[in-house]
């Protein structure tokens, strides 16, 4: 399973500073069954374990400037818009080469919404958002979020755009499993203690992976993140935009980072928000990444002690204590499941809550209700809370019904990666190594690595800088306690960019724009606005 890399504003609530209750979300991608393989793939055994170093002599080459004559259709297109129901949304279908390298083979339907610039202010043209996953719906992201609640003087300037990426949502989404089988997977147990559990936790990947395979066989071979890079220069031709202007987050920062690599003349104010490091094989990233939420729980577990309601410990007690209560507290229900009073009779054992958990991570105005969740769950046997909060991980609905989400999560990242392990007893060596970067989370994130072992089709992608040469400013923000992108992943992005202004948020959470620092916010509306990027070495709080 892979962790997802979303952006929080794709819940449904539309402002910042949400709680997760509401059915999702940069994030990103399955929780712990979904919870780390990463980027953009090649193939072999071997390569699962390439370093960071061996990518450096490899940097993600520029396209040709010309359209090429096979092409020209698709780059043709006038998006033909209609009503989307949303107030102020208009929706419209654009197709793009199921297959660039032959284009002839078929098409695939890309949803896109606007919300068209109200000025006053001379239009500045499109800003394409997306809220990162990979998996997470951008159409509902700017329905639910950016359209209405970014700032009002950008949306008085630009319009804003969404394309649900290949694969997701309304863009043909990968199918795997349905939504009883679902409910299985999430509730296999991610930290096997025997030979039995090993192989259980072995098969629902090769299931998941089967069923993908068979559901959704045309598309699997093409959901990368380079042709999900080259279907939005199409869209933006399509909307007669000469540069692509946009604001990425999380897993989204890949994306657009791919995107400038692809296309430096025509990137236009590019905001990458919660970066990705692109260099980085699989298996470094799902280390770095544990590491990460590691880094958020222990500023949870500080404020959390100083609350009257800590399940976890009292002021005074120090943070690894109460990672050990934590610890604890998962290794009880990984033997004895309590109830959640689920309808459809799921219990609460060590794999949900811990997802429960790790969901509340990305955003501290949700520590409160994980505090919450958390002493239900310990001092009365009622695990409700924590469900709500893992099901809002998993965009599962009341009905048992799942988003895509996951399914896209697991598509995307096996194909842009090797595979972090190839076996279960690569990930029983590295457990120790992921249980020093997280005491608490470390284990199940390791055996979360398994997951693109078994998947269908070989990956296509391998680790890779990306320099974007000949691109305008590009703006890198990074948060000191991301759970899900760790800060040194915007160093590095920063770094490898060759125009790109690395703006430092010095807090907690995942992301920084819109979150409630009027020092980011302000930077980066100057950015989109005038084309001012931050000064070097702007740092926020």
């Amino acid at each position: 399973m892979h962790i997802r890399r979303n952006h929080r504003h794709t819940s449904p609530t539309p402002l910042p500073g949400r709680a997760l209750t509401s059915a999702r979300t940069p994030r990103t991608g399955g929780a712990l069954l979904a919870v780390a393989a990463l980027l953009v793939s090649a193939c072999s055994a071997g390569a699962s374990t390439t370093s960071a170093t061996s990518a450096a002599d490899v940097a993600l080459g520029a396209l040709p400037r010309s359209t090429p004559a096979a092409l020209a259709p698709y780059y043709g297109q006038k998006a033909r818009w209609r009503d989307c129901g949303v107030p102020g949304f208009q929706c419209a279908t654009l197709r793009a080469p199921l297959d660039y390298d032959r284009p002839a083979g078929g098409d695939v339907r890309l949803a896109v919404t606007r919300k068209k610039a109200t000025g006053p202010g001379e239009r500045l043209g499109s800003l394409f958002v997306n809220p990162g996953g990979p998996g997470g719906s951008a159409v509902g992201y700017a329905q639910a979020y950016a359209g209405i609640g970014y700032p009002a003087e950008v949306r008085a300037r630009y319009d804003v755009v969404a394309v649900d990426p290949r694969g997701v949502a309304r863009s043909e989404p990968v199918t795997c499993l349905d939504g009883p089988d679902m409910d299985t997977y999430t509730q296999t147990d991610t930290t096997p203690d025997d030979a039995r559990e090993t192989a259980e936790l072995v098969d629902a990947y090769k299931k998941f992976a089967e069923e993908c395979g068979a559901r959704s066989a045309r598309l699997l071979r093409h959901v990368s993140t380079v042709e999900t890079a080259r279907d939005m220069d199409i869209v933006r031709a399509a909307l007669g935009d000469v540069k692509l202007n946009y604001v990425g987050a999380s897993y989204g920062t890949f994306l657009g980072a791919t995107y400038a690599g692809l296309f430096p003349g025509r990137s236009g104010r590019l905001v990458l928000d919660g970066a990705m490091d692109p260099s980085l094989p699989a298996r470094r990233l799902n280390l770095d990444q544990t590491a990460g939420f590691e880094t958020a729980f222990q500023s949870f577990a500080k404020d959390c002690v100083q609350q009257p309601d800590c399940p976890l410990g009292t002021k005074g007690t120090p943070s690894a204590r109460v990672g050990r209560n934590l610890k604890a507290f998962f290794r009880k229900l990984d033997a004895h499941p309590i109830p959640t009073g689920d309808a459809d009779g799921r219990t609460l054992g060590e794999g949900l809550a811990t997802t429960g958990v790790i969901a509340a991570m990305y955003d501290e105005s949700s520590w409160a209700q994980l505090r919450e969740a958390l002493g239900s769950a310990m001092k009365d046997n009622d695990g409700a809370g924590l469900l709500v909060l893992a099901d809002s991980y998993y965009e599962r609905d009341a009905d048992g019904g799942y988003s895509n989400l996951m399914s896209a999560n697991a598509a995307v990242n096996c194909l842009d990666l090797p595979p972090a392990y190839d076996s279960p007893e690569e990930v029983e060596k590295a457990v120790p190594t992921f249980e020093k970067a997280s005491p608490a989370f470390g284990k199940g994130l390791a055996w979360a690595s398994l997951g693109c072992a078994y998947w269908p089709v070989a990956p296509t992608g391998e680790p890779h800088r990306i320099e974007a040469r000949g691109a305008g400013p590009i703006v890198v923000v990074g948060t000191t306690r991301d759970p899900a992108t760790p800060y040194r992943w915007a160093r590095a992005l920063a770094g490898q960019l060759t125009s790109s202004r690395l703006l430092t948020y010095e807090g907690d959470g995942h992301t920084a724009y819109g979150r409630g620092s009027a020092c980011v916010d302000s930077a980066i509306n100057a950015y989109l606005l005038r084309g001012t990027p931050p000064a070097p070495g702007k740092r926020c709080s």
